[in-house]
């Protein structure tokens, strides 16, 4: 049986890069050939049902080995990476016994993963560190839960003084362009509580999650020949710049929230004089509060549109996922198994709101109450981004004690 790194180093060489201008689903078919070796590789196993849907899920079932009714429990991880920078040809490098140096990365070192910009690495002295080699993403997010999971299959599998109850297996396609839960069937899946594996540092664990809108605002102009344009023409591209000239800077932007401070954020600019458009994703832990950025930028477009009669717009609204905080709050004991499985094994339990969102914010209100559990992936989404082979190896530890705990609190 290949060793847990082994199979993340295998993992991360197959681009699965999912893409959020597609309209099929997967989004990228490439998603498919990571699905395919996961299930051949959980049907070798011994995990029969091990499959791959249309859709490019792979689902399997690890049987219960005890004689209690216990909750099933799903482990889910995504196998797409982002968008935002490639994912061809990642070749990953093993930094064995890191000792706090700079990692400069061979195909480009100009890229130098710094203690300084990444001080998580002077917790890891000693350790196994993952990289890419400075051309593409690493994929740690989240092929790192992805082997984590296959690892813990492994384990209960091999095992059988494990003693746990039946467990479900869920890898996703598309989570990085929020279309990782969109085909999933939650019937099929049959489980009552569900753990991502999708965290970064060590003892971390995630119970809540923003909530999140997406908007698109077209605007319409009047389009008129240049040459010919005077008191005629009402360009929306300008339009749609002055729009954005005008979000919030101090307030309400990425750039300068934190913490549980809410934002709103475009994301993308695109169009003719006759009509352009804006899209912006608005953020918050509270639901509620997402009206209230969603008026910030109606009053904003109204301001505008004063100036411009001849001009109208269009303002759309998507929901995309809510604070799975508001589902888990009813299900104690969902986390109390997590974070004691985490002290057992002598890690210092980490707890803060993630300022994003996660398969397991859609799936919370799905159904399938789901908080988000640490693999080591850091730095995400971008060349520099790192895993600790040793960070990967006791998440797969405190999972299988927290299947144990699951499984030990249930009476017979």
């Amino acid at each position: 049986m290949k060793s847990i790194v082994e199979r993340f180093v295998s993992y991360v060489q197959i681009d699965t890069q999912s893409d959020p201008e597609s309209t099929s689903f997967p989004s990228t078919e490439k998603q498919k050939d990571l699905a395919k070796l996961l299930a051949k590789e959980l049907q070798e196993m011994g995990l029969a049902d091990a499959h791959m849907d249309e859709w490019g899920y792979v689902y399997a079932s690890i049987p219960a080995n005890t004689n209690k009714k216990v909750p099933v429990i799903c482990l889910c991880s995504h196998m797409d990476t982002a968008p935002d920078c490639s994912g061809f040809n990642v070749k990953p490098i093993v930094h064995l016994n890191y000792q706090g140096q700079d990692l400069v990365l061979p195909d480009d070192p100009t890229q130098i993963i710094t203690t300084k910009e990444h001080p998580y690495l002077l917790e890891k002295i000693g350790d196994d560190i993952v990289t890419a080699s400075g051309l593409t993403l690493l994929g740690a997010d989240d092929k790192a839960g992805v082997a984590i999971i296959i690892e813990v299959a492994k384990r209960l599998m091999q095992d059988p003084s494990i003693v746990h109850g039946t467990v479900k297996i869920l890898f996703t396609p598309d989570e990085e362009v929020g279309r990782g839960v969109d085909h999933v069937d939650i019937k099929k899946l049959g489980a009552d509580f569900g753990y991502t594996l999708d965290g970064g540092e060590l003892g971390s664990f995630e119970h809540e999650t923003f909530s999140a809108n997406g908007i698109e605002i077209t605007i319409h102009g009047v389009i008129a020949h240049p040459g010919s344009a005077k008191g005629k023409m009402v360009n929306a591209i300008k339009l749609v710049s002055e729009f954005v000239a005008s979000l919030p800077k101090d307030v309400l932007a990425p750039e300068v929230t934190e913490g549980t401070q809410g934002f709103v954020h475009p994301t993308d600019i695109k169009g003719l004089a006759e009509v352009a458009s804006v899209k912006l994703i608005i953020r918050d832990f509270d639901t509620a509060k997402l009206e209230e950025h969603q008026q910030v930028l109606r009053q904003l477009l109204d301001a505008l549109m004063v100036n411009y009669p001849k001009a109208k717009y269009d303002f759309k609204v998507t929901e995309q996922y809510r604070n799975m905080g508001e589902v888990l709050r009813n299900h104690p004991a969902v986390l109390r198994h997590a974070i004691t499985a985490i002290e057992q094994m002598g890690i210092m339990p980490i707890s803060h709101p993630v300022r994003g969102g996660t398969d397991g914010s859609r799936l919370s209100f799905m159904g399938l109450p789901c908080p988000n559990l640490f693999t080591g992936e850091m730095a995400l989404h971008s060349r520099h981004e790192f895993v600790s082979v040793q960070d990967m190896e006791k998440s797969a530890s405190v999972v299988v004690r927290m299947l144990q705990n699951w499984e030990q609190a249930t009476l017979g």
